[in-house]
């Protein structure tokens, strides 16, 4: 049996290169993603900003048919509209939802406005057994109104993991191009409205449940990063230390077999 441990050897300048080349890179990349987290962050500020400022703004007219090639979610969405014109009741669609007052649909109807187009609103929600319009005539309004709410852009492609079926009359997104379709609407804007909780006849749709919410967790992953990166510096200069400390002692003898324990 031999006395004494080998003493740790240094490291190649190879494996040092690559090591170094290594940490440097993950270094630098863990910089950068928290930059860009920091970046994500004053980006998602400014667009909270922009649909507060947005939502609270007097309502004004929607875009009109010139304009609608331009409308999108960055510009245009959650802007707080008013349009005046008549309900097409006998081309209502009901739109699966899910809703702080349960499960049921989102009632949503044809408007031919004043201007002579054609938007489809989100008049709000209803349960389940009040789906089929007979069960809440008081609330099929003829004649003409007025509606304010908030614009939304068009939802396409389904949703709750399910797609729309037209045919079978099962909607689970609230996608323009398609209700209108499907109703005939060849004039329809590209774009809803969701009606605000102005009260309708009867009670229902109940308007106004338009949920905006912006999750912005950026700042906590900016630090994840960043904190990364200052571990991985830690752990840089704890194994330079260490190679130092190893490269500065002399080299250690060799015990001879005759020293070996009897």
């Amino acid at each position: 049996m031999t006395g004494g441990s080998e003493a740790a050897r240094p490291r190649s300048p190879a494996t040092l290169a690559v090591l170094g080349i290594l940490a440097a890179a993950l270094f630098l990349g863990l910089l950068a993603l928290g930059t860009w987290q920091v970046e994500r962050r004053a980006w998602k500020l400014d667009l909270i900003d922009r649909v507060d400022r947005r939502v609270a703004a007097e309502p004004a007219a929607p875009p009109g048919p010139a304009a609608w090639p331009g409308v999108n979610a960055a510009d245009d969405e959650y802007r707080h509209v008013r349009v005046a014109g008549t309900f097409l009741n006998d081309r209502e669609t009901q739109v699966f939802a899910s809703t702080a007052l349960g499960g049921g649909y989102w009632v949503v109807t044809p408007l031919r406005t004043d201007e002579g187009m054609v938007v489809l609103v989100n008049r709000g929600f209803v349960p389940t057994e009040k789906r089929d319009p007979a069960t809440r005539a008081a609330g099929e309004i003829a004649g003409p109104v007025t509606v304010t709410g908030l614009l939304r852009i068009t939802e396409p492609k389904g949703g709750f993991l399910r797609a729309n079926d037209p045919a079978a009359e099962r909607w689970y997104s609230r996608d323009v191009a398609a209700i209108a379709a499907a109703r005939g609407l060849a004039d329809a804007a590209p774009y809803f409205i969701d009606a605000d909780a102005a009260p309708n006849p009867g009670g229902l749709p109940v308007g106004g449940l338009t949920i905006i919410a912006f999750p912005n967790s950026h700042l906590v992953y900016a630090i994840t990063w960043y904190g990364l990166a200052v571990m991985l510096a830690g752990a840089v200069f704890y194994v330079v230390r260490d190679e130092r400390r190893v490269r500065s002692k002399p080299a250690g003898r060799t015990a001879s077999p005759a020293s070996g324990v009897r």
